[in-house]
């Protein structure tokens, strides 16, 4: 899991911020049981080179919005590195889903074409899972091998070395690990999670699109075009 390695690039600003998590043990220990599993025959997703891609889509500078998921989807063809999204041809799963009924219901946004977000995330909102490898149809099955450490020093440096973003904590997985996120120099935005289970319990007119938009405007920043979902590249 070297970030020097061949198959894994992190963008500079990040390795600047968290490259010495990668020389951390919990982090080589990591990398072992990938290296194993792979090894076992397991299929693992996202694929090695979009493991970090909500990192190099959205540079440490440039996060404005995060929302933390939890894992990558454990279906063939769904995860990217970006939480919640799916590539191009991939049936919306639930979640999303609602999220996009929110859009609509909250902006007017038409339900897109597909579910890809890296628009989103080219415009600064960081789609970070706390756990981001998978084993095929084993939701879960990498939680507790050392990504949330991981993902934790990513919210760590967010929070103590920029101000004014918007943390967006659907559900009590996410708040439970943004709890040490600093309401004062921040936005933090919760609600309960878009999943079917328990959208209608308070997900469904959250308002967050519109809060966050409203919270980065009055600072003076360009808010983000939540329509923005072009097909990638």
């Amino acid at each position: 899991m070297n970030a020097n390695n061949n198959a894994i690039k992190l963008h500079p600003s990040w390795l600047e911020q968290i490259g010495t998590e990668f020389e951390k043990p919990y982090m080589l220990e990591l990398k072992k049981f990938l290296v194993a599993e792979k090894h076992a025959g397991k299929i693992i997703f996202p694929a090695g080179s979009l493991i970090f891609n909500a990192l190099n889509s959205t540079p440490f500078e440039k996060v404005k919005v995060v929302i933390l998921g939890q894992d990558p989807y454990h279906g063939p063809g769904q995860a990217h590195g970006l939480c919640f999204s799916v590539l191009p041809g991939v049936a919306f799963p639930p979640s999303l889903q609602n999220i996009f009924k929110e859009l609509q219901q909250s902006l007017n946004i038409p339900f897109p074409q597909h579910g890809c977000l890296q628009g989103w995330a080219e415009q600064g909102v960081l789609l970070l899972n706390a756990t981001l490898t998978v084993e095929q149809a084993r939701a879960g099955a990498h939680q507790g091998r050392g990504w949330e450490v991981f993902t934790d020093a990513v919210i760590h440096a967010l929070n103590d070395k920029r101000e004014h973003i918007v943390f967006i904590l659907w559900g009590s997985y996410a708040q439970k690990k943004g709890h040490f996120i600093d309401g004062n120099r921040h936005r933090v935005l919760k609600s309960p999670h878009p999943s079917p289970l328990s959208a209608h319990r308070g997900f469904f007119g959250n308002g967050h699109f519109v809060e966050a938009n409203n919270y980065l405007q009055n600072r003076g920043l360009t808010p983000i075009d939540w329509s923005y979902l072009p097909l990638p590249n």
